[in-house]
Parts: structure tokens; C-alpha cells; sequence
């Protein structure tokens, strides 16, 4: 994973950008392959649909129900209240478990089976606005932003990157990649950073592996260590899976197992990632669920919805696991067959009730249409698929690697000052092996240009373009970099801070359904000239006891001695499904007389979404004000505040509020 800094670029946001590594010109290593029939390998994949299908529909009446208790053993429990929602769609319906996949689907059938980074935030930005939260929503509003991935999942920028989200969207890399549980694991890792981070990712890689192994692998003991062999070593989620095998040994009772597990990852986890929905405790009860269910898909899948949290997206993808070992033929009838008059899995019909513009599909096409994205894959990636004596028959190179598609990633502006120092690093860990070079421009005085890293001490402000070319062996890439050097933040020296709410209501955040650790929000907005962009103590919300309608909020500084001004930086923190941004943003001085009057030609980048929906608002975003200069003891940034009006009904009033973390301000003056 790249390193967490980031390269200033021009104010107008130039986007940062990188390239990915994995194109490397690595040895590979020796063919091995595998033969199934293609036959087999549909009813694989038809299982591992349908298993999913029948896992997030089963589980979804216990999604977040069973938190200080596991669910009780009155199994089984059936469809519950979604019987009569199966009946109301005639078929399966979609949701969040199985709709971004199908979306994906499609995708890869548009641009081939290894679709770029850029091509998927496309399919993201069509199909997805609404019914999203947590990660997958941080990543939706930081595209909208004008991000692509990998940096849509970026822990510094996306602060739900340790969230659920990725292992239960991501299962197709694996199923359309049968036998290679290498290419499965790492192109589920590539996937899983569309919206995730670090040890967030590490249960995608796990699940990518075991679906790839199970189409060879019946033994869930065997696949849950081929799976553990695809993590890092020394990874969070390695411990955690050996910790729930240990677990398993050591108690008979799977409840008995489940308190131990509860209590280390989700009671005593730490506050910034504790949460129902965290990747890491989720991940555990699936491989609870599996050791405990010994392969026994309806043990297995009331399970999964037994241990609890979010129990339906962990049922899904557990039920999609064992699809693939039995395949379709072997999966109790009962369950996808639930309606009478039924004769064809879900009655042969997906309903797209989620996704804007995703057709309703025969599920049985859906099934040939992945089972099609499979042999192409397979032919590419050296194997074939050929007639045999009685039947058609695919060859599959095991030992295929994934190689993500080389393409430039636009991310955050880095933050570069006058006379501070700067360490910046153009590559990530997986393309630090490129060749890279300085092509064109002039470096800020000061500063140095050496295999992809910057760094040094700007001793000069303005301006400075650069053109930096990097190649692989096989490619050659280049690309300009606008980097801006702004002068000393004036925030530092400010005598005051200008604020409208100076303490944060800490009673009412709970009751406001906010969704991060307590240890993030500070207490009042005197951190907001602290340097400091994220993690605990990092962001200020304005929550009052009550919020008039309409709420205005504004932040600023005040100096003993008169400050010329051109320039703002403000960073917000992290948003919240009911608010947290700004609707208009504008920047006041005071005048000569006292009074607050507005700057001229003042320009704001980039501009505000023009809508207000909250899957447009990026979280940790950062908006440059630029104007005519002013020469003044006191600035501020003010402007309306979002208000929800459903929210608002259910916080009592208290849901108008902004967000914060950073507010600079500079005087853009050519230095000298």
C-alpha cells in the first residue's frame, strides 16, 4: 500500500496521480494447471450466485440485530418477513450483497475481464445513488469529488476504510477466476481498495482465495488455511482467522467461542474502529460460522445469521463459499424454491430494486453470462477450453498472477509550505521498482527529484510545473505536475479563533447516528490550526443543543496585528448520513470599521456538489478560497449549513451542523 503522503498540486486541484505497480516485469512462475468440466464449472458458479442470493435474502431480517448476545438456536430460521417480499417480486430481489457484483459483471463485459480502476469509479458514479453507507459511500462522494481509486479507499481520506464493505461485493473476481487462487486473492485485494484500506482489505483477500480454491477443494478446514495463506504473514486478519481456529479447538460450543470472539474484537476494540460492521469482527464470525457448520450449508448459513452484527452480508458470502464446494445441484431445494409454483431457481428472475439503471436479468442468463467472463479469463490467463470425448473441457493455468491494468490514479492534493520540509514519495510500495524520471520544469527551490521521491525545504512560493515520466519496461507514461508552494499559514500566530458554536454537544452525538469512534470529534475548535487532518482529536462538529433552520456557521482567526490575505485552505473532517457540509461557502473580512463585509473575487476550488445529497459529500476534502487580497485583523469562512429535514425530524433539531479539521490561511505573494 502506498505511503500516506501526498504531493501539493495547484490549487485549482490538479489531480494527483499515480500509477499502479503490478505490471511489473516480474518472473513468473512455473504453469500448473487443472482441468473441471464446463459443465462442472457452471454449476460451480451457478452456486456461488445462488448460494449468495439465498444467504443475503435469508440473512437480511437479522442484519444488526445480535450484538451483546449471539442469535438463538432455533433453527431454522427460514426467510422470515422476506418470504413476503419474495413473493411481492416474484423472484429474487437485489441488494447491496449481490447488485455491485452484477454491476460488475456488466462492466467487465463492457471493457474485458480486467477492467481499469477509472472504468469501475464510471460504473460507480451511474449505477449507485443511493442505498450505500459506510466506506462504500465515503468512496462514492471522494469520486464524485473527482477521485479515482485506489485513493477512494485511502485510510487518510475514507475513515470508514475498515468497514464491512469490501468482502461482500467482491466474490465475482473470485468465481470468474476458478483455480487460481493467486490471480482471485490479488485481484480481490486490487477490488476491495476500490473503497477500503490496509488490514480493511484482508478478509476480500481471504474470501478470494477460498472461492477460487473451492472449485478444486471440498474441505472448509483446508480452504480456510489456503485462504489464511494468502494474507500477509504478520496482517491483522491472519491472527484473527488463526485466533478463531484456536477458538474452535478450544470450545465445544460455538456460543462459548463467540463470547471470547465478541469480546476482543468488538467490546475491547479500539473506539476509532469499533463498530457493528467492521471488517475485521465480521470476517471473524464467518470463519466461525464455517468451523462450526463443518460444511453443512443450512448448520452453516443459520450460523452466519447467529453470530450476529451484520449477519446478512457475512450469511451471503459464506452461502456463495459453499455453493461453490457443492455446487448448485446439491443446494437444499427449499431455499431457493421457497414459493409454490416455483420451478426454477427464485423463479428464474433478479429484480433490481437498488441500482439506477441495472436491468432485471433471468438469473439463469446471469449465471452463463458469468460463466462466459470465467473461459475468457481462463483462455487469457494461459489455459484453454477444448472438446473432449463427451464433453467440453477447460484447462486453467493455476499459478496466474494478476497484473491490474496500468493507468494514472488522481487522488488528493499534497500540502506543501515555504521553509517547511517536505518527504514525498510519487510511488506506492508495488510500483517503487519503476523507473522514474524528471522530464521537464524546474523543482521549487530547495527541493529534489530522485526515483520518484521529492523532498527537501520549498524555499520558495508559487507555482511550479513539472512533467515526471515513469515506465516498466513494457510502457511509458508522463504526466505534468502543477505543485503549488504556498507561503506561511497565518492560522499558526492567530491570537483567537472565530467561531460561532465553541463546545461541541457531546450529549446529542448518539442520538444524531453518527458513525465514528467518540475519540475523533474534539471537544472544541481550537484544533483547527493544529496540523492535524485526522484520527482522534482531529475533527470539530458544530452541534448545538438545538440548530436554528437556517443555520449559518462560520470559522476564523483574529490577530492583534493586521494580516494581508489572499487565500484560504479549508479541510473538512468526516461527514455523517445527515449532515456535516456546507451548502454555500463564502470568506468575510472585517473593514476598517469593525464590521464583516465580504472579500471580492473571491473563487472557490473545486466548487461545492451542486446537490446536497449526502452521497455526493466527500469525506476529508479540501476546498481552496482565493480572493482579492485584504489587509485585516480578522477573517473567517462562513456559510449555511446542510439540514436534513428526515434527519432532522428524528434529532430533534440538533442535525444542522458543519465539519471540520483544518482551516489555513495564506497571503499568496510571489515570495522573495
Amino acid at each position: 500500500m502506498m505511503k500516506k503522503q501526498i504531493l501539493i498540486l495547484i490549487y485549482v486541484l490538479t489531480p494527483f496521480l499515480f500509477v499502479n505497480a503490478t505490471d511489473n516485469c516480474a518472473v513468473d512462475p512455473p504453469l500448473k494447471y487443472k482441468t473441471i468440466p464446463v459443465e462442472e464449472l457452471r454449476d460451480k458458479i451457478a452456486g456461488a450466485w445462488i448460494g449468495q442470493m439465498i444467504g443475503n435474502i435469508y440473512g437480511l431480517p437479522h442484519e444488526n440485530k445480535y450484538i451483546d448476545a449471539p442469535g438463538k438456536e432455533n433453527w431454522p430460521y427460514g426467510y422470515a418477513k422476506n418470504l413476503d417480499k419474495l413473493k411481492q417480486y416474484n423472484g429474487a430481489f437485489s441488494d447491496d450483497d449481490t447488485d455491485v457484483e452484477y454491476m460488475y459483471l456488466l462492466n467487465m463485459e463492457k471493457y474485458g475481464v480486467e477492467p481499469t480502476y477509472e472504468q469501475m469509479r464510471e460504473a460507480w458514479m451511474f449505477h449507485i445513488r443511493d442505498r450505500v453507507w459506510l466506506a462504500n459511500r465515503a468512496a462514492l462522494g471522494l469520486m464524485h469529488y473527482g477521485y479515482t481509486p485506489p485513493f477512494t479507499g485511502d485510510k487518510e481520506i475514507n475513515p470508514h476504510w475498515f468497514q464491512i464493505d469490501p468482502q461482500l461485493i467482491n466474490e465475482i473476481w473470485a468465481y470468474t477466476a476458478p483455480g487460481m487462487i493467486d490471480y482471485a486473492a490479488q485481484k480481490s485485494d486490487w477490488a476491495a481498495r476500490v473503497t477500503s484500506d490496509d488490514w480493511g482489505t484482508e478478509p476480500t483477500i481471504h474470501y478470494g482465495a477460498m472461492y477460487s480454491a473451492a472449485f478444486f477443494e471440498k474441505d472448509i478446514n483446508k480452504l480456510i488455511q489456503i485462504g489464511l495463506d494468502a494474507l500477509p504473514e504478520n496482517g491483522r486478519y491472519a491472527q484473527t482467522v488463526r485466533d478463531m481456529i484456536a477458538l474452535h479447538k478450544k470450545h465445544p460450543k460455538w456460543q462459548d467461542a463467540w463470547k471470547e470472539m465478541a469480546l476482543k474484537y468488538y467490546v475491547n476494540e479500539p473506539d476509532l474502529t469499533k463498530t457493528i460492521w467492521n471488517a475485521n469482527l465480521n470476517g471473524a464470525c464467518g470463519i466461525l460460522a464455517m468451523l462450526y457448520g463443518e460444511g453443512d450449508f443450512q448448520r452453516t448459513l443459520d450460523l452466519s445469521c447467529a453470530m450476529g452484527f451484520d449477519a446478512d452480508n457475512q450469511a451471503a458470502t459464506v452461502a456463495g463459499l459453499l455453493g461453490i464446494i457443492s455446487g448448485f445441484k446439491a443446494l437444499p431445494k427449499d431455499l431457493y424454491l421457497p414459493i409454490e409454483g416455483w420451478t426454477k431457481p427464485f423463479n428464474d428472475t433478479y429484480i433490481n430494486i437498488t441500482r439506477y439503471e441495472l436491468p432485471d436479468a433471468s438469473i439463469d442468463d446471469i449465471i452463463n453470462r458469468m460463466l462466459a467472463m470465467a473461459l475468457k479469463l481462463i483462455e487469457e490467463k494461459g489455459g484453454s477450453v477444448s472438446q473432449g470425448k463427451n464433453q467440453r473441457v477447460v484447462k486453467i493455468n493455476t499459478s496466474a498472477q494478476f497484473n491490474a491494468p496500468i493507468e494514472f490514479y488522481i487522488g488528493p492534493p499534497a500540502k506543501m509550505e515555504i521553509n517547511q520540509p517536505v518527504d514525498f514519495t510519487f510511488y506506492s510500495d508495488a510500483n517503487k521498482g519503476y523507473n522514474w524520471s524528471l522530464v521537464e520544469g524546474q523543482l521549487p527551490p530547495g527541493t529534489k527529484f530522485d526515483k520518484g521521491r521529492l523532498n527537501g525545504t520549498p524555499q520558495l512560493s508559487g507555482i511550479f510545473p513539472i512533467k515526471i515520466q515513469l515506465d516498466n519496461g513494457k510502457t511509458v507514461l508522463s504526466k505534468t505536475f502543477d505543485l503549488l508552494v504556498k507561503n506561511e499559514n497565518l492560522a499558526r500566530k492567530a491570537d483567537s479563533i472565530i467561531v460561532n458554536v465553541h463546545i461541541l454537544n457531546e450529549a446529542v452525538l448518539d442520538s444524531c447516528w453518527t458513525t465514528f469512534g467518540h475519540s475523533m470529534y474534539a471537544k472544541t475548535p481550537a484544533i483547527i490550526n493544529d496540523g492535524v487532518f485526522n484520527g482522534a482529536n482531529s475533527v470539530f462538529y458544530s452541534l448545538a443543543a438545538k440548530a436554528k433552520i437556517p443555520k449559518v456557521d462560520y470559522y476564523g482567526y483574529e490577530w492583534d496585528e493586521a494580516q494581508t490575505i489572499d487565500m484560504m485552505v479549508f479541510s473538512t473532517g468526516g461527514m455523517e448520513e445527515f449532515g456535516g457540509w456546507f451548502t454555500s461557502l463564502n470568506v468575510q473580512y472585517k473593514n476598517e470599521e469593525g464590521k464583516w463585509v465580504a472579500v471580492e473575487k473571491q473563487n472557490l476550488s473545486p466548487k461545492l456538489p451542486e446537490t446536497d445529497i449526502v452521497f455526493f459529500q466527500p469525506h476529508f476534502a479540501e476546498y481552496i478560497l482565493t480572493f482579492k487580497p485584504v489587509t485585516t485583523n480578522a477573517i473567517r469562512i462562513i456559510g449555511d449549513a446542510a439540514i436534513q429535514d428526515h434527519w432532522n425530524k428524528y434529532t430533534k433539531n440538533v442535525s444542522g451542523f458543519t465539519s471540520i479539521a483544518e482551516l489555513s490561511v495564506h497571503n499568496s505573494q510571489k515570495s522573495k
